[in-house]
């Protein structure tokens, strides 16, 4: 990595919102670098060279540095972002760059070269047969947009941790945030109207759009039941408002 960086100082391990085996901030003669990697005998390393690849083109997103694989180690050094996460809550200042965001999120092609099942593909096993083309679509979908996989920085909100990305519908990134905004405090319906502010959800099919929210509440269920992580119930909860709230409202 020195030959990249110049001279090591000092490192900082990463405290939240990632899961790979190193994840750290080094300060190096040419400046802060975030490193991410893991063993290159991992059976998970072709996540890191992958998540990579969609970086190199994913709007908002980190630049990459550079990448190595040396020393037993698959490791991508990228462009250090500093920001705090954005608050999501009613009235926070953050909600317009957030929306911004979404919106040059929607308008990104998938990069062909890039293979990875779509999001319909992903999700067989939970989403109904007979709706399975509502969530075809070629758009390069972040699928995890947490304010803990985003950051304030000046200039607007940039996006982090690619990993999950896949192709998907135009609307996807802003339907995964509605039950992000309810979880933040928002009604179903205020989350719905945040929502509409992107274009792409505006035009989406309205029952596309709920059985994008049925697959949602059936698929994190799934990992709450199988992996019962304390910050999971909650966000079952807000999807489960979601889909009531659509439920109960013509046209949906």
């Amino acid at each position: 990595m020195e030959a990249y960086t110049g001279p090591v100082e000092h490192a900082e391990t990463a405290e939240t919102g990632v899961m790979a085996r190193l994840a750290c901030t080094l300060h190096t003669a040419t400046g802060p670098v975030f490193v991410k990697g893991t063993r290159s005998d991992e059976p998970t390393a072709w996540m890191y060279d992958y998540e990579a690849r969609v970086t190199r083109v994913a709007p908002l997103a980190p630049r990459v540095l550079w990448q190595v694989d040396a020393g037993g180690w698959l490791l991508t050094g990228y462009e250090y972002l500093v920001g705090p996460h954005p608050d999501l809550s009613p009235g926070s200042p953050d909600l317009d760059p957030f929306l911004d965001a979404l919106t040059t999120m929607s308008e990104t092609p998938w990069p062909e070269q890039v293979r990875k099942k779509p999001l319909h593909i992903r999700w067989a096993g939970l989403l109904p047969a007979d709706r399975s083309a509502d969530l075809d679509g070629r758009t390069l979908v972040h699928s995890d947009v947490s304010p803990l996989n985003m950051l304030a920085a000046t200039g607007g909100i940039r996006v982090l941790d690619w990993a999950l990305a896949c192709p998907g519908p135009a609307w996807a990134d802003t339907a995964f945030a509605v039950p992000r905004f309810i979880h933040a405090g928002h009604s179903a319906e205020q989350a719905e109207r945040l929502a509409q502010s992107v274009p792409a959800y505006q035009t989406a099919a309205p029952l596309a759009i709920t059985t994008f929210a049925r697959t949602v509440f059936a698929v994190w269920k799934s990992r709450a039941v199988s992996d019962p992580a304390p910050h999971r119930a909650p966000l079952v909860s807000a999807v489960d408002m979601w889909c009531e709230f659509r439920s109960m409202t013509p046209a949906r």
